[in-house]
């Protein structure tokens, strides 16, 4: 007995659009009380729907600071990846030696550990090394898993780049930083720009091992978990969320289109 395919399809649709919802739902409350007149506790529906809140939470110092920092970390652990992160790409992509597969794997365990365990790592070694908490101590935590983000995309392109590019370059003439500069970086920029804009986006947001390397800072995701177990004004933790939602979404969606450029035929 066959199957009816336009009803398989329209099965295969309905469990999308199911997990579509699933995982939204809960952003479009988040959304829907930065907008409600309640500030004590979440009501559903809303009472009434207010503005007042975004102005609120914009004449906060404490949140302009939290943003601050959580803005400075981000940019730093992203410039830092990129450098280590590529380099590291560039050493094991075509280079065969005894253990590189070890090493391969040593350079993503960070980001397949679970947040808690790499966050008491580093507290650990910290106060091993007596390093008093500071903005670096953050940005070192962060570049533990950004670099893996942005050594995955280059390692991937790399091997997807002919040799016979850079043979050619050489049998041209060109010396090495020639070739890096006009060969190979052209090759690289979608896949390390893609890395950069998603290195940035966990960096942004990312609040288990800041927990662990932050001391007394407080970056944005620590702020609003603070307020939400001390809540003065609930809805503007709602509206600081949605912020961080727009924040996060721009890259994410930036890297997830040029990685699928890179996918169709023709792309690089």
């Amino acid at each position: 007995m066959r199957s009816d395919p336009s009803r398989a399809g329209w099965g295969l649709k309905a469990a999308t659009w199911a997990g579509v919802l699933f995982l939204h739902i809960p952003l479009a409350l988040i959304i829907l009380y930065a907008f409600s007149a309640e500030d004590k506790s979440y009501v559903f529906p809303p009472p009434a729907l207010t503005t007042q809140w975004f102005a609120a939470a914009w004449d906060r110092e404490d949140v302009w600071a939290a943003i601050g920092l959580s803005f400075r970390v981000a940019l730093v652990s992203t410039a830092l990846a990129m450098v280590l992160g590529t380099l590291a790409a560039a050493g094991l992509a075509r280079t065969r030696f005894f253990g590189r597969d070890a090493i391969s794997l040593l350079l993503i365990l960070p980001i397949a550990l679970p947040g808690i365990v790499t966050g008491i790592a580093l507290r650990t070694a910290y106060h091993t090394a007596e390093i008093p908490f500071s903005f670096w101590t953050i940005v070192v935590g962060h570049a533990t898993f950004c670099v893996v983000v942005v050594y995955n995309n280059a390692v991937a392109r790399l091997r997807r780049t002919s040799p016979s590019l850079i043979e050619a370059s050489m049998d041209l003439g060109a010396d090495s930083f020639q070739t890096i500069r006009y060969v190979i970086l052209p090759q690289l920029g979608s896949a390390l720009l893609a890395g950069g804009l998603l290195a940035f986006a966990l960096s942004f947001d990312e609040v288990i091992v800041t927990t662990f390397t932050a001391g007394q800072q407080t970056t944005l995701p620590i702020w609003m978990l603070q307020e939400l177990i001390r809540p003065r004004q609930r809805p503007v933790t709602n509206v600081v969320a949605v912020v961080i939602i727009a924040l996060t979404f721009i890259p994410i969606l930036a890297a997830y289109y040029l990685t699928r450029a890179d996918e169709q035929p023709g792309g690089r």
